[in-house]
Parts: C-alpha cells; sequence; structure tokens
C-alpha cells in the first residue's frame, strides 16, 4: 500500500516537471516490470484526453520567426492597375482631343488636314510588305511603325465615317426642310413681280399670355388694309419661326380671303447658336427681288441686304407702322427697281417708312423748284 502511493506521488511530480519542460520524451517503467508511457500517464491524469496532444503549442525558445509569406498576385495587381490608369488617360485625352477638333474645324477641313497622314500610312504598309531584305531587327521595327501609322490612320477614317453620319442626322434639325421651300414662279412673273416676305409675331399680331386669361393673339392695326393693298403687287410669303400647328390656324383667321400665298414655319427656318434664322436664299426665289419685313428684321434673317426694318408691335393702341409702310412698297413694285438691295442699303436700317416720306416730300420740292423727274433712291 506505501509502494502504490509513493509511485503515485513521484509520477505526478515528474509530470509537472515535464509540462515545464516540454520537449521531454521517455517513458516509465514501474520497479515491478509494468511499463507506463507518457500519453497513458496524461491520459489518467487531470482530465487530459488519449487525443489531446500534451505538448506546447509555442515555439521553442532563442528560435528565429518564420520569414513572411509573399502575397501572391501582389505585384501584378499593381502593374494591372497601373495600366488601367494609364489607359483612362488615354482615353480621355483622345475624347478630349475628338470634342475640340469636332468644335474648331469642320469635316472638311479636317480630311484636308488629314489626308496626307493617311496616305504615308498606306505607304509605310506597302513598304513593310515589300521589305524582305532587312534584318529581323529592322523588320519588326518597321512593323511596328506601319501598325502604329495603320490604326491611327483607321481611327481617323472611323471618326471622319461617324462624324459624318451625326451631321446629316443633326442637319436635318437645323437647316431647313428643302433647298426649295416655295415652288418655281410662273416665267411671267419672275421679272414683274417681288416676293414680299411677312413675319408673324410682333409684325402682324402679338402674342400674350397672362395668368387669368391664358394666351391671346391680336392683330396689328391696319394689318387688313395692309394686305388688301399690297396682294395686287406682290407675293406675299409668311415666313414665321413658330410651330406649322400654330401658324397654320393663324393665318386662316388673319387671312380669310387668301391673299397669302404661302405659309412657312419653323421647320423652314435654319437653327444656328439656339436660335431659328429665316434663310431667304432657301426660297427658290431671285434675291434681287424679294423684300423682308419684321419687327425684329435684321436679327431674325441671315440676309440682311433683303430686310425692312419696322416698329415692333406691343399692342399699341396707335400703332400706324404698317399703314406707314404702304407708300413705299407701292412705290418699288410700281417702278420695278432691277435689284432691291441697293435701294434698301440707302436707308442705312433706319426707318423706312419715315424717311421714305422725307425722301419723297423733298423731292417734291425740288421737282418743283428745277422741274427734275426721275427717281430718289438717294438724297
Amino acid at each position: 500500500m506505501a509502494s502504490i502511493v509513493l509511485r503515485s506521488r513521484l509520477i505526478s511530480r515528474f509530470l509537472n516537471f515535464r509540462s515545464r519542460n516540454p520537449r521531454l520524451s521517455f517513458s516509465t517503467e514501474s520497479s515491478s516490470g509494468s511499463r507506463y508511457s507518457a500519453s497513458n500517464v496524461a491520459s489518467r491524469s487531470e482530465g487530459i484526453s488519449a487525443n489531446q496532444s500534451i505538448f506546447s503549442d509555442l515555439p521553442p525558445p532563442n528560435l528565429p520567426p518564420p520569414p513572411p509569406v509573399a502575397v501572391a498576385g501582389k505585384e501584378r495587381g499593381g502593374f494591372l492597375k497601373f495600366l488601367s490608369y494609364g489607359l483612362a488617360w488615354v482615353l480621355t485625352g483622345a475624347t478630349a482631343a475628338t470634342g475640340y477638333v469636332s468644335f474648331a474645324y469642320t469635316i472638311d477641313e479636317v480630311n484636308d488636314k488629314t489626308k496626307e497622314f493617311r496616305e504615308s500610312a498606306k505607304k509605310a504598309q506597302a513598304f513593310t510588305a515589300s521589305n524582305v531584305y532587312s534584318s529581323a531587327i529592322d523588320k519588326y521595327q518597321d512593323m511596328a511603325y506601319a501598325t502604329a501609322m495603320s490604326v491611327s490612320a483607321q481611327a481617323i477614317d472611323k471618326y471622319l465615317e461617324i462624324r459624318e453620319v451625326v451631321e446629316e442626322h443633326v442637319k436635318g434639325f437645323t437647316e431647313p426642310l428643302s433647298d426649295k421651300l416655295l415652288p418655281d414662279m410662273h416665267p411671267l412673273e419672275q421679272q414683274q413681280i417681288f416676293t414680299l416676305v411677312l413675319d408673324l409675331n410682333e409684325t402682324l399680331l402679338y402674342t400674350d399670355w397672362k395668368r387669368d386669361r391664358g394666351w391671346r393673339t391680336f392683330k396689328r392695326p391696319g394689318v387688313d388694309a395692309f394686305l388688301d393693298h399690297l396682294g395686287h403687287f406682290y407675293e406675299i410669303v409668311v415666313y414665321s419661326d413658330q410651330m406649322d400647328m400654330y401658324v397654320g390656324p393663324v393665318c386662316e383667321k388673319l387671312d380669310p380671303n387668301g391673299i397669302i400665298r404661302f405659309r412657312l414655319a419653323r421647320g423652314a427656318t435654319k437653327y444656328v447658336d439656339g436660335k431659328h434664322y429665316r434663310d431667304l436664299s432657301k426660297l427658290n426665289r431671285d434675291p434681287k427681288r424679294i423684300l423682308y419685313v419684321s419687327g425684329n428684321a435684321f436679327e431674325t434673317s441671315l440676309q440682311a441686304e433683303n430686310c425692312v426694318p419696322i416698329k415692333p408691335y406691343k399692342l399699341e393702341a396707335d400703332d400706324t407702322a404698317l399703314v406707314d409702310l404702304i407708300p413705299f412698297l407701292e412705290y418699288v413694285a410700281r417702278n420695278n427697281p432691277a435689284d432691291i438691295r441697293p435701294v434698301l442699303a440707302s436707308f442705312e436700317r433706319k426707318d423706312v417708312a419715315k424717311e421714305f416720306l422725307e425722301r419723297s416730300l423733298e423731292y417734291q420740292k425740288r421737282k418743283k423748284e428745277q422741274g427734275v423727274q426721275g427717281r430718289f433712291w438717294r438724297r
């Protein structure tokens, strides 16, 4: 009995010593010949299981730490990131250059400026294909040069092709619907009748909107007499920047007698810098025989030499601008000048009706004094 107690005490002390020295490995043998392995003793003491290691997980003392493990793909990821940034800058630069070229040059100018470069790219390709006697390094250099030139030339060709398509689509919204907005004039009228082009808003009428009543359209004083009288001398055309759904109904109420021969709406204007202009060169009429009357004539027409300015109508009750302009227009129709543009230029953008009245009075006075007969386009 005493020997068993002594043996158990020795084993427990030895186990404590072994726990302080994890590298120690041994097996014990009892004095009576029975052998105890360290794992068997450990499994019986202090609840240690047979599958659990009794060795410490700590590394041996005085040993260097393990080397750091290299992260796989780190260098590759940095290269890809640099490549993506470079590609983004290249695309940004190409986009900026394309935008500048599109803004600063027309498609014909771009075609002329790049024509020589594109031809040289074709020559470089032909030279590379025919060069069979050069060294391998020279062939590689020539091939790289020809490829770079070819890619650039193809990019320019593609840009010109896309821009041409885009400009054709944009042209449908910015240019008049046709190069001949009016049908051909009868041959007997071509040298006898002038074309009188009239604006709508602030010229023949005024459109106003108020919160209590909404939209209202008001006829200008004297517009009926103006149309009835000049309809015998002119081919009258209404040319407005309003939509056709507005111009049509308004002209029907404005002209129930059908004196206005043709009506042109926004689709017949030219859109430039956010504004719709009347392009009188598209009327299919001799520009020498066109007069454009508008309250904003020089601001809304591309042909200032054909403009007859008139005071804009703003609902003035005492407005007589249309009636005052009748004598001048009748005089032009009766005397039939070969070219109306120098006649209009002589008024120097002044009030034509007022200036014509003053010239006519001065001419009558001079005629009485000198007995001279003639025309009075200039003073």
